[in-house]
């Protein structure tokens, strides 16, 4: 026994004097991705601060005004000079081919890591199995849906102008609860489109009754934006209050010169329903131009039915007349904005050679003259060739500004996802967010860079019920972040050269994966469908 003691000593002694010599270790990995020096501006709307941001997984797990232990990483980024943000929220975006560009990168390289789809009243459904397709597919971004009053109306009525049956009123409230059971966050309308233009406000109200039901938002694209903007305004606020609902103004704005400058009207509009209690928001593109179809320089009640009832319309003389004054009052009035050099082809599937170029350019190539008839006459001719994607640039930038510095109002693109190459689309698509950090808050000044965030992340993400889970900056919440330089980000995107990405953004993070990494944009796909109530 007493040998085997004298045996085991030498190696007794050398287990107690091990941990003197050896060396220090390394402290654990306990974050996936560390934040160093940056400018916490965590979308409160608070002055930003310097701080450390660390998170683990998909989840912020410390902010820390004290400098953290950059050996606890297995990946340091140095912030130092730049902003650390929550990912941008975009309260309206047109995610109609998500499933063809998965990657969303004309969003992502904006600094989006949330998008709201299924606006102006057009959305997928079922939910359920779209979005089911979308989370197999893979997605860059975040992406959330509101059911589509146009959808549902459509898929009951068609595109009939008339007020519904008691019976087919019911068909669609069932089918928008059952969007709403399936995980839409709201209803949207386009009362400016058909067949959403045929409803009557009893109509919307009904169903936004049943998304209320569940906790949803409704979001109007007001059946007028031009001399018609402040009945708009009233009839989404009379829904407000007969629906006991939120309501968003979308894309809020005054069409046409003769209601540039209205939005001190509609403003006060706003401000007078939520001093009743109503709960009324906006969101807005910081552009001077909007973009939707052709056919909107069409009267509503000529597209009935669709595009064969349009051509059976205009074989009539009378109707085909009554047609074409309903369009020069049109261009003269709303999207045309008086002049047919403001209304410019977006994309056209039968001619390419117009995209880009305007209306005004259309007629000197056709050699039909500069009066509004001429053009009247080449906008029937396009509708029924197809129709075609177009901006009109009809808005005013003293309306742009006083939107936008309305404590109600979030920002938001309304763009289509689109890839290089595509048509010539509005810059929205590339550069909504990039463009108000930099025009409105760095150059122009019309937004602090707290409050510019803050109508980003934490206001949108308010609006869709996600307070604390998404558009914050603090431990719990999605490691959804974008890190960008003040002094240098913004949009290069023009009306003539749209097809360029954001500057100043290296960083963007999506559930903890960089989908921007360095300023370029990676492969990772960790975007999910948020689901409401799951």
């Amino acid at each position: 026994m007493r040998q085997r003691m004298r045996e085991m000593l030498p190696v007794v002694l050398w287990l107690l004097a091990a941990p003197l010599f050896a060396q220090p270790s390394a402290a654990p990995t306990t974050w996936s991705v560390l934040v160093r020096g940056g400018t916490v501006v965590d979308g409160t709307g608070a002055p930003g601060y310097r701080a450390d941001v660390a998170f683990q997984g998909d989840r912020i797990v410390a902010v820390s005004r004290t400098p953290l232990d950059p050996r606890r990483a297995a990946r340091v980024i140095d912030a130092t000079g730049l902003i650390v943000a929550p990912g941008f929220i975009d309260l309206h975006a047109h995610l109609e081919p998500l499933l063809q560009k998965p990657g969303a990168t004309s969003a992502v390289t904006q600094g989006v890591t949330l998008a709201l789809g299924g606006p102006d009243g057009s959305g997928p459904f079922p939910l359920a199995a779209y979005a089911d397709s979308a989370d197999r597919v893979g997605l860059g971004i975040n992406v959330a849906y509101l059911v589509g009053h146009n959808t549902v109306r459509t898929r009951v009525m068609g595109t009939e102008n008339r007020a519904p049956t008691a019976d087919e009123l019911a068909r669609m409230v069932t089918l928008v609860r059952q969007g709403m059971a399936e995980g839409a966050y709201g209803m949207s309308t386009g009362l400016r489109y058909v067949p959403g233009y045929y409803s009557t406000t009893s109509e919307v109200v009904a169903l936004s009754r049943a998304a209320a039901e569940s906790g949803g938002i409704y979001t109007s694209h007001l059946r007028e934006e031009g001399l018609g903007l402040l009945e708009g305004v009233a009839e989404a606020i009379t829904i407000a209050r007969d629906a006991r609902i939120p309501v968003v103004l979308t894309h809020h704005k005054a069409v046409g010169q003769p209601m540039w400058g209205k939005s001190v009207v509609t403003l006060a509009m706003v401000d007078s329903a939520r001093a009743r209690g109503l709960d009324v928001m906006i969101d807005q593109y910081p552009y001077t131009a909007s973009q939707t179809s052709l056919a909107v320089l069409l009267p509503p009640w000529a597209l009935a039915g669709g595009r064969a009832a349009l051509r059976t319309r205009v074989a009539d003389p009378a109707l085909r007349d009554s047609i074409l004054r309903g369009i020069v009052a049109l261009l003269q009035t709303d999207r045309g904005g008086g002049d047919t050099r403001r209304v410019q082809f977006g994309e056209v599937s039968w001619d390419r050679s117009l995209e880009g170029r305007t209306l005004w350019d259309w007629a000197e190539q056709r050699g039909v003259g500069h009066t509004m008839e001429a053009a009247a006459a080449l906008v029937l001719e396009g509708e029924l060739q197809g129709g075609a994607s177009m901006v009109y640039h009809i808005i005013d930038e003293g309306d742009v500004r006083r939107i936008m510095v309305h404590p109600q109002t979030m920002i938001a693109s309304d763009g289509r996802l689109t890839d290089p190459g595509e048509g010539v689309p509005h810059p929205r698509a590339y550069g909504t967010f990039p463009r108000v950090l930099g025009e409105y808050v760095r150059t122009q000044r019309v937004l602090t860079l707290e409050t510019a965030v803050h109508k980003m992340t934490g206001m949108p993400a308010a609006r869709l019920g996600l307070t604390g889970r998404r558009g914050c900056l603090a431990v719990g919440c999605a490691a959804d972040l974008v890190v960008f330089d003040a002094a240098t980000v913004g949009s290069p995107a023009t009306f003539t050269q749209p097809h360029q990405y954001a500057t100043g953004i290296p960083y963007v993070f999506v559930n903890g994966v960089a989908t921007v990494d360095g300023g370029r944009v990676t492969a990772a796909r960790p975007g999910r469908v948020l689901r409401r109530g799951r």
